[in-house]
């Protein structure tokens, strides 16, 4: 059958899968810019590297001061963003692709504020380990998607529903976690606001062992649930038609987009704007029909590398991640709203 675009197609036994092949370009190229972007992160800071003492490091032939700096210093937070962006990546194309919305966000929605409270309480309440504020962060994620979903309902859920709800849910928990914040001690209030911005500072391999575990899980069940996902971007009753369980497989996939956000939140807090963003470059840049979770992933995972290597050396002082993906998720949240207003027009 001829699909009017050229096609990569695997075949093994009886089994066959067709791949466009712009969009496996396209993820070949992003990941090819990704490895560069980590090469120079790895570079470059108050020790400066070279290429070659870089690949030696990782390679195991370069020993003592220079494989700690690269190897303990710096790859685990290279790693982390990377990992953690390309969950955001995959958390934003999942709630666009369910309420087929450009702006359908897990930070507008409340979820990523929802996360953060959880987290928050967590650090105020009883200072606990990384395992504890993992678990606030879900549940508080959970929550609030719970929460959301059942405000919204109503003969089933729209996405215009959900987003307005999400939207309310969101200023309430901002206004919470901040009274939270100003009830707090003053070494608290100011560990848990630096927190709160979304930094990579101090990002351990622990961290980064357990969250890209849990980060691969929930891809793979992303995965798994991606027929639905396909059918149900034609409308409910289109899905249903087909067989799918639109309500269930709804709210399994929120269920997954909130886990990866909470996932990350716990480890480098909230760092919002890269999962609204990610999917929308993805699709651009693919030229698909709709999202597709994979090059939003990959773009989500430059896309955080390369915020938080802005991050640590175009300023003065090292700063936070999540203030750079605030700056450029807000002037492409500006531009999308202009180009929206200009089509009705």
């Amino acid at each position: 059958m001829d699909f009017g675009r050229r096609a990569l197609v695997l075949r093994r036994g009886r089994i066959a899968v067709r791949l466009p092949w712009r969009p496996v370009v396209v993820c070949a190229v992003l990941a090819a810019a990704g490895a560069g972007m980590a090469v120079l992160a790895l570079m470059t800071g108050s020790y400066a590297l070279s290429p070659g003492q870089v690949l030696s490091a990782l390679t195991g032939r370069e020993t003592g001061f220079v494989q700690e700096v690269v190897v303990e210093w710096r790859l685990p937070r290279v790693v982390a963003a990377l990992v953690f962006g390309a969950a955001l990546g995959v958390s934003g194309a999942i709630f666009q692709l369910l309420l087929r919305n450009p702006l359908a966000d897990p930070g507008i929605m409340g979820f990523t504020q929802g996360s953060y409270t959880g987290a928050l309480i967590v650090i105020l309440v009883v200072d606990g380990t990384y395992t504890q504020l993992a678990g606030g962060a879900l549940l508080g994620g959970m929550a609030t998607a719970v929460a959301v979903y059942v405000l919204a309902y109503r003969r089933g859920v729209k996405g215009f529903r959900l987003i307005v709800v999400g939207i309310a849910a969101s200023a309430m928990l901002d206004s919470l976690n901040t009274w939270l914040i100003l009830k707090a001690d003053l070494d608290q209030a100011m560990s848990a606001a630096a927190w709160g911005a979304g930094s990579l500072n101090g990002v351990s391999w622990n961290q980064v062992l357990a969250g890209g575990t849990c980060i691969a899980v929930l891809l793979l069940t992303a995965g798994a649930l991606s027929r639905p996902l396909r059918q149900m971007q034609l409308g409910d009753d289109a899905a249903a038609s087909h067989g799918i369980r639109v309500s269930p497989a709804r709210l399994g996939l929120i269920l997954v987009g909130v886990a990866l956000t909470a996932t990350v939140t716990a480890a480098s807090g909230p760092i919002l704007f890269v999962s609204l963003v990610a999917p929308q470059i993805g699709r651009r840049l693919a030229r698909s029909a709709g999202i597709t979770l994979v090059p939003a992933a990959f773009v989500g995972a430059l896309l955080c590398l390369a915020s938080d290597h802005l991050a640590q050396h175009a300023a003065p002082t090292p700063l936070p991640v999540g203030i750079v993906t605030v700056v450029l998720g807000g002037g492409y949240l500006g531009y999308l709203l202009f180009t929206e207003a200009r089509r009705r027009l």
